[in-house]
């Protein structure tokens, strides 16, 4: 394990509180272990802890968030996903093979979202030849969780969104039943909407097949 690593896990379990760990297991269904660190206090943990030892090299960042992603705690995956946006800037095009990696293990909505809407639209707006690859595999994948990223990657890119893309993946993803794929449509339009409400509306209207839970996610603040 990465000394950076182990440091944090020691500091981690030093405030780790067992009494809240059962509410936070079973708010993620019961998928994942916890040490009872609520956010505010993670955070606070988090802070003293960069303080004193600093961010890690982005030469080291692919061993240490594949260490973090190891451990059973959930709160370790959530600083692994904090570390990954903070440096989201300095990350050299290869990458995208790491932060496959994370959104493909351990997968739920409480690492994914972060890592789509955060760091992979950065990344992909700093590398074009990585989005052209990557999406053009992402999109077709079995793995709903890697289309849910390919929906939610541009969530900041505000006037800079590629809408027509936006279309395409959202029409690629129509008829499906999963969940998560089908809120991620609703949200992904819905923040597009703060831009160019009149591009939804318009859209939402002629996409008849579009899911009932994508069109009330959508239309939240339109109507």
């Amino acid at each position: 394990m990465h000394p950076y690593v182990k440091q944090l896990k020691t500091l981690y379990e030093q405030n780790a509180d067992p009494a809240q760990a059962p509410a936070m297991k079973k708010y993620m269904r019961d998928q994942f272990e916890y040490l009872g660190i609520k956010t505010p206090e993670r955070a606070a943990l988090q802070k003293e802890f960069y303080a004193e030892r600093g961010l890690p090299e982005v030469t080291d960042l692919d061993t240490i968030l594949r260490d973090l992603w190891s451990l059973p705690q959930r709160e370790f995956q959530y600083t692994a996903v904090g570390l990954l946006g903070r440096l989201s800037r300095q990350l050299p095009p290869g990458f995208i093979d790491t932060i496959e990696y994370l959104i493909t293990t351990k997968s739920w909505w409480d690492t994914v979202d972060g890592i789509a809407g955060e760091t992979v639209g950065v990344h992909f707006k700093r590398h074009p030849a990585v989005r052209k690859k990557y999406l053009a595999r992402w999109r077709k994948s079995e793995d709903f969780w890697l289309r849910r990223a390919t929906i939610l990657f541009q969530l900041d890119y505000k006037e800079e969104t590629d809408f027509d893309l936006l279309c395409d993946l959202i029409r690629e993803n129509l008829g499906s039943k999963e969940f998560f794929i089908n809120k991620a449509i609703g949200w992904a339009l819905r923040q597009y909407a703060r831009t160019d409400p009149d591009a939804v509306k318009k859209f939402v209207k002629a996409t008849k097949e579009l899911h009932p839970l994508s069109r009330r996610e959508a239309m939240k603040h339109l109507e």
